[in-house]
């Protein structure tokens, strides 16, 4: 509990860091836009290699790499949307509910948004509506699990941590058992379909998507900023965060609603992707200090950066073959969850 509000460890903050740290975010986050793109497997005759391709030659529309770089351009546009979507969405419900293992896994949205996706493919409204079929399913879906979380978690209007998270896990075990239901009633076609948009990627994304999925993300990062100075009194407890003037029960519903919301645009648009909410908030913690007024921006930065690259992996690391995004986050996320768990239960067995 004590890397929640030690905000002290890293020193005051000044306006000179926060310009040298988010600056420092932002310098990253354009590099990470500019030579993305540019950077992809190149089949020759003397076979394969990894080519940063000229700028010149993938906006000239007479070339042939033009074509592939405005593939590669939605992807590293809906990376760094929904990265920073994730990190931030993941940095707010840790502080909310003083738990660094919490994310929107965890609470079951990521599940809820799954199972509504499935049963779209199932019913046949990709056929009718397009991408838009699965992608407006998923977003209803996490609306729905958020309704229902909300419920089996609140007690007197309040969101008492325990109660949100047990809600949460048992919703999300409901709906991964209803998708496997779903998925076991469903022919080949359909179930390789649904197998691979529970993967979590980003090759069917067109600019059109990003630009829909854009205003709600981005209005999203806004109000959780302006919320980052009572994120810091509530990581500390409702009571002191009630002591400060900070209205408790407004804040907590705002955050989780807004927090669940950004995790639905995300999943609506390229699928679930996990343990970026765990791993960007968790690291950066440890870098940069608890206070969310830096955390949370340079949360929302770090996991547009980290998304980028591990969607660049996905699609370069073996020739010819695209990845799943979500397959490689969960490559890299796996070993840092249980280092944190060690960590936890280390702490605890030293305070015993």
């Amino acid at each position: 509990m004590s890397e929640f509000v030690s905000a002290k460890s890293r020193g005051p903050l000044t306006a000179r860091r926060l310009a040298l740290v988010l600056g420092g975010c932002l310098a990253l986050v354009a590099l990470a836009a500019i030579v993305a793109p540019l950077l992809g497997i190149v089949i020759a005759r003397d076979g394969w290699h990894l080519e940063l391709m000229s700028p010149s030659a993938a906006l000239d529309p007479a070339s042939p790499e033009h074509a592939i770089w405005m593939v590669r351009l939605p992807r590293v546009l809906a990376s760094l949307l929904v990265g920073g979507a994730l990190a931030g969405s993941g940095c707010a419900l840790q502080a909310l509910l003083r738990n660094p293992l919490a994310e929107p896994f965890t609470l079951g949205i990521s599940s809820g948004s799954a199972l509504a996706a499935v049963l779209a493919i199932r019913l046949g409204l990709e056929g009718a509506f397009g991408t838009l079929g699965v992608g407006g399913a998923a977003l209803v879906g996490s609306a729905g699990t958020l309704f229902v979380v909300w419920k089996f978690g609140s007690v007197d209007r309040r969101l008492p941590p325990a109660t949100l998270v047990l809600a949460g896990v048992t919703v999300s075990m409901f709906c991964s058992s209803a998708s496997v239901l779903v998925q076991y009633t469903s022919d080949f076609a359909e179930v390789s379909h649904m197998l691979q948009w529970m993967m979590g990627g980003l090759d069917n994304v067109r600019l059109s998507m990003v630009g829909w999925a854009t205003i709600p993300i981005a209005s999203g990062f806004v109000v959780l900023v302006l919320h980052a100075r009572a994120l810091d009194a509530l990581a500390a407890g409702p009571e002191v965060a009630a002591s400060l003037g900070v209205a408790v029960e407004r804040t907590q519903t705002v955050v989780f609603v807004v927090a669940s919301l950004l995790v639905g645009c995300a999943i609506a648009l390229v699928g679930p992707i996990g343990f970026v909410g765990l791993i960007v908030p968790h690291a950066l913690r440890g870098l940069i200090g608890p206070d969310h007024r830096l955390l949370l921006p340079a949360s929302i930065l770090g996991g547009a950066v980290l998304l980028v690259l591990c969607d660049t992996l996905a699609r370069t690391i073996v020739p010819m073959h695209h990845l799943p995004t979500g397959a490689v986050t969960a490559v890299l996320g796996g070993p840092f969850f249980v280092g944190i768990l060690l960590r936890q239960k280390s702490r605890a067995s030293f305070y015993r």
